[in-house]
């Protein structure tokens, strides 16, 4: 009995000190400068669910709708039938989508766009680092940018489908 508790008093003080360790370490090396409203949008490249580099730069004349997800997280399932539904509705030479998911399998991603039938395109964030470029700690995240590649508006949590085109509609001007 004295073994065992010994063993179990050793595993928690051992996550608690990865946990404090890693703490310090994301404390230590993370961006300084997290974007807000009105600043410039870090740009990234990602490889897509398509097999293809996207670049958020490329993007630029265009409102772009980022968002950041994960499979695992209830609110960003039921936000993807809005989003979809809007990225059928908008005109692709004028309004993009991208989905950014944080550090999930190819496989488990495009298990999710098959089963909820997801034509936008997807992007891996494998190591995280555009997570961290953006200070993403919750999810769903999304940012909407501006044709000149501003951030105009910083969203954190489910969104429905109304609200998803007013953002739009408010920053390119299309009311």
């Amino acid at each position: 009995m004295g073994q065992h508790r010994r063993w179990v008093q050793l595993t928690i003080f051992t996550c608690v000190l990865l946990l404090g360790v890693w703490t310090l370490w994301s404390s230590l090396y993370a961006s300084e400068e997290k974007p807000v409203e009105g600043s410039k949008a870090p740009d990234f490249t990602l490889v897509g669910s398509d097999g293809r580099q996207h670049k958020l730069s490329d993007y630029k004349g265009k409102t772009v709708m980022v968002n950041f997800w994960g499979t695992w997280c209830p609110p960003c399932k039921q936000e993807m039938p809005a989003i979809q539904s809007q990225f059928e509705k908008h005109n692709p030479d004028n309004v993009a989508f991208l989905g950014v998911n944080i550090g999930e399998s190819p496989i488990t991603v495009q298990n999710f766009m098959q089963q909820h039938k997801l034509t936008f395109p997807i992007l891996f964030d494998d190591n995280q680092e555009t997570r961290q470029r953006y200070g993403v700690m919750n999810y769903p995240t999304t940012f909407f940018i501006d044709a000149e590649g501003n951030i105009a508006r910083i969203w954190v949590g489910e969104m429905n489908e109304d609200f998803i085109e007013q953002t739009i509609a408010s920053i390119s001007g299309t009311n």
